[in-house]
């Protein structure tokens, strides 16, 4: 495209590939979380793993579910193992 960076290819790939863990509290089994293909534990936390480009998705059906963000952290290689 006109007025594009040669740069612009090249992040948006690493970009894609970020995961991020969202820790959450709060979550409760109600008909909304009946939705989902897995049960929600009424105490403690639960962790998540979002691509980047769901975050913000992502921190709206949270909000929506009346659950709090405790942490948002990047997944490196080590803590995928």
């Amino acid at each position: 495209m006109l007025g594009q960076s040669a740069l612009v290819g090249a992040r948006s790939g690493a970009v894609a590939s970020r995961v991020f863990v969202y820790e959450v509290e709060g979550l409760h089994q109600s008909d909304q979380t009946d939705l989902n293909r897995y049960p929600v534990r009424q105490s403690g936390t639960v962790q998540f793993k979002v691509p980047y480009a769901r975050m913000n998705e992502e921190l709206r059906r949270i909000n929506r579910l009346g659950a709090r963000i405790v942490s948002i952290k990047p997944l490196t290689a080590e803590a995928e193992d």
